[in-house]
C-alpha cells in the first residue's frame, strides 16, 4: 500500500473505518512516529490519528460515499410544495445568511444547498481561528439577519475535561468570533440571530457568548448540514413567531443531543399581491 499523504481520503481502523475523513496534514514527531490531523468529510470534527491506524479509501468507496452523500443532502433540502406554490400568491422576504466556514469543501457544498432551499446566503471560507478577525468586517459589508459560524471542531480528550476550553480544538475560536458578531450587533442594532459550533463543540461556551443556537450539548459528532437546517428555519419562520429547536428538531440527525439554544424570533416578511 502507498504512502498516505496530505489529501487523502481515509477511515480510521480503530473506529471501525465509520467515517471518511480527508488529511489535513501530517506532523512528524520526535521518535518518528507520523501523526495525521484529519478533518471530517460527512461530519464536522477534525482529530488527529498516527499513521498506521488509517486505511486509505479506494476511488470506488469515494465514488460512492459522494453519490450518497449527495442523495442525502438532496434529501434534507427539499422545499415543500406548498411552500412554493404560496410564493405565487405573495413576495416573500427570507432572512439573509452569513455564513463562515472552516472548510472549503463544505463551503462549496453548502452554497449548493442554500440555492436548492431557495434562500439568500453568503458563504465564505474563512479558517475557523480567522473567523474572528473578519466576522464584524463581513458584517458591515453584507448586513444579514442569521449569522452561522462552523467549520470543525472536536473534543481532543473525549469524554473528559468538558469545561475545558483548551480541551476542544476550535470552540475558542467559536466564542471569541461570536463575542464580535455580538459587539457589532450592539453597535448596529439588527438583532442578529446567530449559530455557532461544529462536531463536540463547547455548547454552554458559545451560548454564554452570545449564541442564540449552538452544537453540541452532548458532545457528540453533528451532521455537515446540521447548521444549514438552523438557519433555513429561522430565515423561512414569519418574523412575528419566536423559533425554538423544538420547532424542527425532527430535521436534524441526532436532535437536541447535537444542537441546541434558547431560540429566536423569525427572520421572514411577507408582502400580500
Amino acid at each position: 500500500m502507498r504512502e498516505i499523504k496530505k489529501g487523502d481520503i481515509v477511515t480510521r481502523n480503530s473506529y471501525g473505518n465509520d467515517l471518511f475523513f480527508i488529511v489535513k496534514k501530517i506532523i512528524k514527531l520526535a521518535n518518528k512516529k507520523e501523526i495525521a490531523i484529519l478533518k471530517g468529510m460527512n461530519a464536522r470534527v477534525e482529530a488527529d490519528a498516527p499513521i498506521d491506524d488509517l486505511k486509505l479509501v479506494n476511488k470506488e468507496e469515494q465514488n460512492r460515499f459522494e453519490k450518497e452523500l449527495e442523495q442525502k443532502i438532496n434529501n434534507r433540502v427539499k422545499i415543500k410544495k406548498k411552500e412554493q406554490q404560496n410564493r405565487i400568491r405573495e413576495i416573500v422576504y427570507t432572512g439573509k445568511i452569513l455564513h463562515l466556514d472552516g472548510d472549503k469543501r463544505y463551503s462549496q457544498k453548502s452554497i449548493q444547498c442554500y440555492k436548492k432551499m431557495g434562500l439568500k446566503a453568503i458563504v465564505k471560507n474563512i479558517p475557523e481561528n480567522k473567523q474572528s478577525r473578519n466576522v464584524y468586517r463581513l458584517l458591515t459589508i453584507y448586513n444579514p439577519d442569521i449569522l452561522v459560524i462552523t467549520g470543525h471542531d472536536g473534543m481532543i480528550k473525549n469524554g473528559a475535561r468538558y469545561n475545558d476550553l483548551f480541551n476542544y480544538r476550535n470552540s475558542r475560536h467559536f466564542i471569541q468570533t461570536v463575542k464580535e458578531a455580538r459587539r457589532y450587533d450592539e453597535t448596529h442594532n439588527k438583532n442578529l440571530v446567530i449559530f455557532a459550533g461544529a462536531c463536540q463543540s463547547y455548547f454552554e461556551a458559545l451560548m454564554e457568548a452570545g449564541a442564540n443556537f449552538a452544537s453540541s450539548p452532548a458532545r457528540i459528532l453533528i451532521d455537515f448540514i446540521d447548521p444549514l437546517i438552523v438557519a433555513k428555519n429561522i430565515a423561512i419562520t414569519d418574523k412575528n413567531k419566536y423559533i425554538t429547536i423544538d420547532d424542527f428538531e425532527g430535521e436534524l440527525r441526532d436532535g437536541k443531543r447535537g444542537i441546541n439554544g434558547l431560540g429566536a424570533r423569525g427572520k421572514k416578511d411577507i408582502m400580500f399581491l
